[in-house]
């Protein structure tokens, strides 16, 4: 049996209550504990500086989610279908609405993504119980938030020359959690013409990471440039 130890864990709106998500769903529910799911909300919009997140009208958060920013961690909701609303935090004018089926005990994140006006909330499962330990790697997936939808830039995340992406990706695509070799890690997003970015990240045995790939193609300012960025979703230990 594992255990999955998440980073910066938060259950918001369940008072006195605190639990600990396992892979055993019976030791997270026993006759007196309410069943949650873990959802992490993620602002990827450039022209969208502060955005509110609601479940079927309830707040996720209390405060505005800049733009790049997320959650810090996995917050509790309750299971069953609910609507997924992203807003204009200061107008509350609604931006995109998604639904999702939200398990007990299973982990998720909705990154809001678009540009003027045309937004959209892309909601996926975090597969992370399939994540072992045992290998020693690290574990790291993209999201290509980059507003464009007209080009499919490549990107490549390698270690030591070894690639683990390496293909082009429209607008939108999460890519699944692989497993990468510890330590400093490649990223690239290029396309022809108007997106050219690289970093090096440094990435820990067991910890399980998302790459934001972000911005507007050809912009002039550095906040709403094409960048590389990432967040730590957690660590998977035995």
């Amino acid at each position: 049996m594992k255990k999955r130890s998440l980073f910066l864990l938060t259950f918001a709106g369940f008072l006195l209550m605190s639990i600990f998500f396992t892979a055993c769903k019976k030791t997270l529910n026993s006759d007196n504990q309410t069943p949650v799911a873990g959802l992490m909300a993620f602002n990827l919009i450039p022209n969208q500086s502060a955005i509110g997140i609601t479940l079927s009208g309830n707040n996720l958060t209390n405060a505005p989610l800049y733009y790049t920013n997320y959650t810090g961690g996995y917050q509790g909701v309750y299971v069953g279908n609910r609507d997924v609303q992203s807003y204009e935090f200061t107008t509350g004018t609604v931006l995109a609405t998604a639904s999702q089926l939200f398990e007990d005990s299973s982990y998720y994140s909705v990154f809001v993504l678009g540009s003027n006006g045309n937004y959209q909330n892309v909601i996926v499962k975090d597969n992370l119980d399939s994540l072992s330990s045992s290998t020693g790697e690290a574990f790291v997936r993209y999201v290509n938030a980059i507003t464009d939808s007209t080009i499919q830039p490549n990107v490549s995340i390698s270690s030591n020359d070894s690639d683990v992406f390496n293909s082009n990706a429209v607008f939108a695509t999460i890519s699944d959690f692989k497993g990468i070799t510890p330590g400093d890690i490649s990223v690239n997003v290029s396309s022809e013409s108007n997106v050219n970015a690289s970093r090096t990240i440094p990435v820990e045995s067991g910890k399980i990471y998302t790459i934001l790939l972000t911005g507007i193609p050809n912009a002039t300012d550095s906040t709403n440039a094409v960048q590389i960025k990432f967040i730590q979703n957690g660590t998977v230990t035995p």
